[in-house]
């Protein structure tokens, strides 16, 4: 499948190379592949043709993460000019680093206003290799409508937030909702536990799996008590289901009413809320709550936008990349899509605030948030992801003990590194 799809986009590149003036200089760009997103970014590149003179194919891309990630890399080993511009997953830098362009100077008289955390993960070595476009945290989505009916507050321990859910789980089914359940999240196999699982584990005070130096942290009470917890939920305030649970499948849960809390990613707000939307005007947005003796912890997560180093047009594409980034067009996707910002300031625009009322909380979020150790495992990381979530799912799903799993999973881990070198 891959190499058809690398032939493919070839075909399509070479073809428009051949259609346009020999004046005009082309590039092409990865863009979002999913929805209205790709149709937002294309409207944003026409922007800056009209203002540059100058022409962008756009590259459509498989939907699948992980199928992106290989035509990317069989693109940037094959040296390949096709692509100038791509797309970026966060976690994808470390990995990506060595064929994608230095954007320090380029970026230096706008890099400060992109908030720090992003900015040091796209950092590798030194480099500069993506500049940041839009980021996602994990956020906790509530019944607003419910939590009043039952008189609670918005729960701000995991503690709380299994009392409230049990509370109104319990409530409903006696009101004829027999399939209310009290807390939906993401327990498949795959990089969304991995994100659950680090923000357990970070609201208990355990780390961050690798520490930032390298060290494989993640044996410590805290990550055991903090899978505990989780476990505790399957069949109690979670249905057995969520453990087959990505993203649209908890979303989904939660909107047709079926769900007290979700813990999901920003988009959720503006599809939670279209016309037909049984919870329209019934939802609410708060942190992800803290676990005892930690703080509330949210991971990292969103797009980047990067350059290939085998560009043939490298500055034209640098120009388009801080174009996209820029204070204006960020502006313009959080409006239409709901889509984060990494710049702060735009976080107090009144018009953003129109939008989403809750701008507070996720500038909040965002700031607070905390990168997945993919920078310091580069290459690793993928490895590192589908152990740390094999492990999680092993707990969670099939009874597993969690101290030894833990255990297990950091004599793993260590054996991918020597000295803090991944």
């Amino acid at each position: 499948m891959t190499r058809r799809l690398l032939r493919a986009c070839t075909l399509v590149a070479v073809t428009a190379l051949g259609a346009l003036p020999a004046a005009a200089a082309t590039l092409t760009m990865a863009c979002d592949s999913i929805g209205h997103g790709s149709q937002v970014c294309a409207d944003g590149v026409r922007a800056w043709e009209r203002k540059t003179g100058h022409k962008v194919k756009m590259l459509s891309l498989p939907a699948s993460s992980s199928e992106r990630l290989v035509l990317y890399r069989q693109l940037l080993a094959a040296e390949s000019p096709l692509l100038d511009v791509m797309t970026i997953d966060i976690v994808w830098p470390g990995i990506l680093a060595d064929s994608l362009v230095d954007l320090r100077a380029a970026a230096a008289p706008t890099i400060g206003q992109h908030f720090p955390a992003i900015v040091r993960n796209n950092t590798v070595n030194g480099r500069l290799i993506a500049m940041p476009w839009f980021l996602d945290t994990g956020l906790l989505y509530y019944r607003k409508d419910l939590l009043e009916k039952y008189k609670q507050p918005v729960p701000a321990t995991w503690d709380a937030l299994a009392a409230t859910a049990r509370l109104i789980q319990k409530g409903e089914r006696k009101n004829g909702q027999a399939l209310m359940w009290g807390y939906a999240w993401q327990g498949s196999t795959y990089e969304g536990l991995t994100c659950n699982g680090l923000e357990w584990i970070l609201s208990h005070g355990g780390g961050t799996i690798v520490a930032p130096g390298g060290a494989v942290t993640v044996d410590n009470p805290a990550t055991i008590a903090a899978l505990r917890m989780a476990r505790s939920w399957i069949g109690d305030i979670s249905p057995p289901a969520v453990l087959g649970a990505r993203e649209e499948e908890s979303r989904a849960m939660f909107q047709s009413g079926q769900a007290v809390f979700l813990r999901n990613w920003p988009y959720v707000w503006s599809v939670v809320n279209e016309p037909d939307s049984p919870v329209r005007g019934k939802v609410g947005i708060a942190v992800l709550p803290r676990g005892p003796g930690g703080e509330a912890g949210t991971t990292l997560g969103g797009h980047q936008l990067a350059v290939s180093k085998f560009s043939r047009h490298p500055a034209l594409a640098i120009d388009l990349v801080l174009f996209l980034t820029g204070k204006d067009e960020q502006k313009r996707r959080a409006i239409l899509l709901g889509r984060n910002p990494t710049i702060g300031a735009l976080y107090r625009d009144p018009q953003l605030l129109a939008v989403n009322p809750y701008q507070e909380i996720l500038r909040a979020a965002a700031a607070g948030a905390t990168p997945r150790p993919s920078t310091v495992t580069g290459r690793k990381y993928e490895q590192v992801s589908d152990e740390v979530a094999r492990t999680v799912h092993g707990v969670l799903a099939d009874g597993k003990d969690p101290a030894f799993s833990v255990k297990a999973l950091a004599a793993t881990l260590d054996t991918m590194h020597t000295g803090g070198r991944w």
